[in-house]
């Protein structure tokens, strides 16, 4: 059976527009505060007729902190696969304390099953953790969507580009799935 290729997405800053507090990206609180930015659904369309499986890698450690719930996680994700034309959704639930292998930079949301070709997927993220997971996990691109957030860069991405449309734009220019 020939694996088919995946375009990983993170969620907030990638899919959906996050909220800022303090120079960090944070979730919306709720599908109320959800809002998808522009271009998303265009270029998850193309990526999707070129062939791609698309797969949003989220970690959510609001839930491990009490700050959130998985219900109100949930729902953000039922409103999201029914907007987008999305394959399937791998959230990790834990924080750093918790030591999972799912925990982007970990790449266990990446590489767990169903498998995908690695050498033939990206990953589109807009932080840190989302570039090394990628890295890890021996995905052939990472892509940095670029905010100002006050973190830095640890590994550097194969692209960096200004929004999920521009990050199509790359992978369909680069990467071949066929």
């Amino acid at each position: 059976m020939t694996l088919r290729p995946a375009v990983f997405l993170d969620r907030d800053g990638v899919i959906n527009r996050p909220i800022i507090r303090s120079g960090r990206p944070h979730p919306p609180a709720s599908v109320d505060d959800l809002e998808v930015l522009p271009g998303v659904p265009e270029a998850l369309k193309r990526l999707k007729a070129a062939g791609f499986a698309l797969v949003v890698v989220t970690n959510q450690p609001d839930v491990a902190r009490g700050a959130q719930t998985r219900e109100s996680v949930a729902a953000i994700h039922e409103r999201l696969m029914s907007l987008l034309p999305l394959d399937e959704i791998r959230v990790c639930w834990h924080d750093d304390e918790d030591h999972c292998d799912c925990r982007k930079p970990k790449p266990g949301l990446i590489t767990r099953p169903p498998a995908y070709d690695l050498a033939r997927s990206a990953v589109v993220g807009d932080r840190w953790r989302d570039i090394d997971a990628g890295h890890n996990a021996g995905c052939a691109a990472s892509i940095l969507v670029e905010y100002d957030y006050d973190e830095g860069i640890r590994t550097a991405p194969d692209a960096r580009v200004g929004s999920l449309a521009e990050a199509a734009d790359w992978i369909l220019s680069t990467m071949v799935t066929r």
